[in-house]
């Protein structure tokens, strides 16, 4: 059986940066472009959406005015071939709330949350991709077994535009980076 026979013909076809900006929200939802070619992402586990919403909630609490923490909306990392991700977390500069598209100069950190079949992409291919963005901070929040996640907080070289691991915590993060926070997730 031929890859057209199992994926819609659209599937196949690269998408440029104005097409992509022509779709709609709904277009647009539950998918990122990787070197112009669409991924389709899977549903999130409720587990999953409630990581990612404490952990927002958490940083756009503790966030200087100058900052906002949101989840799941896209952030355009290269325009040709086009890169689009969707972080499950984003801090980025307030006073970009309504410029579209979300550029790596208006973020300071993006986390994701590693879930079944996401494992190689936010462990390796993304810290690499946010890292050439210039991305200042990568924080990767691991499921644990136990119920409570590990979360491994990485600071940007920017010498070598590679992340440096900085520090791990399991249960209650408490960091000055990006700024002061202190993020409960005993209680997920």
């Amino acid at each position: 059986m031929s890859a057209e026979a199992i994926a819609p013909p659209w599937m196949h076809e690269l998408v440029t940066a104005q097409q992509y900006d022509s779709w709609s929200a709904e277009q647009c939802a539950g998918i990122e472009i990787v070197d112009g070619m669409i991924v389709v992402s899977p549903s999130a586990s409720k587990r999953h959406n409630r990581i990612a919403r404490v952990v927002a909630n958490a940083l756009d609490a503790a966030a200087r005015p100058e900052w906002n923490a949101d989840t799941d909306f896209d952030l355009r990392l290269q325009d040709v071939p086009l890169l689009n991700r969707r972080p499950d977390v984003i801090v980025y500069r307030a006073d970009t709330l309504d410029v579209s598209p979300t550029r790596p100069e208006h973020v300071i950190m993006v986390a994701e949350v590693v879930s079944p079949g996401s494992e190689t992409t936010d462990r390796i291919v993304k810290l690499d991709q946010y890292a050439k963005a210039g991305i200042q901070f990568y924080w990767r929040i691991e499921q644990a077994l136990t119920g409570i996640p590990i979360v491994y907080t990485y600071v940007l070289d920017k010498a070598a535009t590679k992340y440096r691991e900085t520090e791990v915590f399991t249960g209650v993060v408490t960091t000055a980076a990006p700024f002061p926070v202190t993020i409960d997730l005993t209680k997920i």
